[in-house]
């Protein structure tokens, strides 16, 4: 096919963008408007590479080779609640190309162990060859995926770190164009890692085959809007509902929610709502199913926001979920973790037991729901991940 005779591309991202500020859901935004421009004219040159390399209706999809060189993807970096996901999610839905993957760091790199370990065992069973299990991985992932985005890209894991550079070599080799948001700048991934020094050819690498944008206007307007709502709301009621869907709408920005499953020690729990760095669960759904303090753990270090709906007055009768909801108020706590809650009572009415231990140790719980809702700790917890206090 003639690139001439090319559909043309339209500008999907700024004009998503563009009706939403029209219909006044966010502020408009010049830093915004020029990361959406940056990732109209990546999908023009997607399109237009996977025409340029069609040797048949699918080929590109399955791993075509072009003369040319693949177009260079994008690494936007800025603090939290400015826009940087919303942008991605508009990105990865105009993007016209099959082979795409749009997953969180963590997953995809568990997903690159999995694989690494499956080659090593396939050599032993002498049904792969190569002592070397990067070439073969990456080739794998490259024919799956033509453009792989991740939001909230940062390393902390040693072995990541260590396999980054000859994999993203090996990836862009193969064509694989990346789009990634961060909080951080190249420059400061793995900061005081272990071993950084090893790590450092991957920021060159990730220099050159992605456009640096930075997207931080000092207004983090996802707590602009939640510094008007209440993070603590009773009785439970049709307003107490409303109020909290307006709360997750702002924490969300209108991003896509979809549900997200953490594995730990060979058990899974799945998040049934999340998006950007926030999770929505119910009282049943953290409290009356057999989760501990490490699961409650494995939570927050995926998400800083936490909602949590319908959370009754609690008796003698339901001990279990009473122990549970002071381990995860505990966690919460200890991690700095923000709470919107709603509740059929105040922090201090909500245990009516009379037995155990439970009284004295919910007294202490009440306490800390009761600061979690204070400006200072709300203060803290912007400070804490990079914001501004808005309360």
């Amino acid at each position: 096919m003639n690139l001439r005779d090319a559909p043309t591309v339209q500008p999907c991202v700024s004009q998503r963008y563009r009706l939403l500020v029209e219909k006044g859901e966010i502020h408009r935004d010049p830093q915004q408007e020029k990361v959406a421009a940056a990732l109209d004219r990546l999908i023009l040159e997607v399109a237009q590479s996977r025409l340029a390399t069609k040797s048949s209706s699918l080929g590109w999809l399955f791993g075509g080779r072009s003369s040319s060189p693949p177009a260079k993807g994008l690494y936007i970096h800025g603090g939290v609640g400015t826009g940087k996901t919303m942008l991605m999610d508009m990105f990865f839905d105009c993007l016209p190309v099959k082979a795409k993957r749009r997953s969180h760091f963590n997953d995809f790199m568990t997903d690159i162990h999995d694989r690494i370990d499956a080659h090593r065992r396939a050599v032993k069973r002498g049904e792969a060859k190569g002592d070397d299990p990067i070439p073969p991985v990456a080739k794998a992932v490259a024919k799956q995926t033509k453009v792989l985005c991740f939001d909230e890209f940062s390393v902390t894991d040693i072995a990541d770190a260590m396999i980054l550079s000859r994999l993203f070599t090996a990836l862009f080799a193969d064509g694989v164009v990346l789009v990634a948001t961060s909080n951080v700048a190249p420059d400061d991934l793995y900061r005081d890692g272990l071993n950084r020094q090893l790590f450092l050819p991957f920021v060159a690498i990730l220099k050159d085959h992605t456009e640096i944008m930075r997207l931080d206007g000092g207004i983090d307007y996802r707590q602009e809007k939640l510094a008007r709502l209440p993070v603590y709301v009773t009785p439970l009621d049709e307003e107490a509902d409303r109020v909290m869907d307006e709360a997750w709408a702002a924490a969300t920005e209108g991003v896509r929610e979809e549900p997200v499953e953490i594995e730990i020690k060979g058990r899974v729990i799945v998040a049934p709502r999340t998006a950007h760095r926030a999770a929505r669960f119910t009282f049943p759904e953290l409290c009356q199913k057999p989760h501990g303090a490490r699961d409650y753990l494995a939570i927050v270090e995926r998400f800083d926001t936490i909602f949590l709906d319908h959370v009754p007055v609690m008796a003698d009768a339901h001990r279990n979920e009473v122990k549970r909801f002071i381990v995860l108020v505990d966690v919460l706590y200890d991690r700095r973790v923000r709470l919107f809650a709603s509740a059929a009572a105040a922090p201090e009415a909500l245990y009516a037991g009379r037995r155990g231990t439970e009284a004295f140790e919910f007294a202490r719980t009440a306490s800390r729901l009761t600061e979690m809702q204070s400006r200072d700790w709300l203060d803290a917890w912007a400070s804490a991940h990079g914001g501004k206090a808005q309360i």
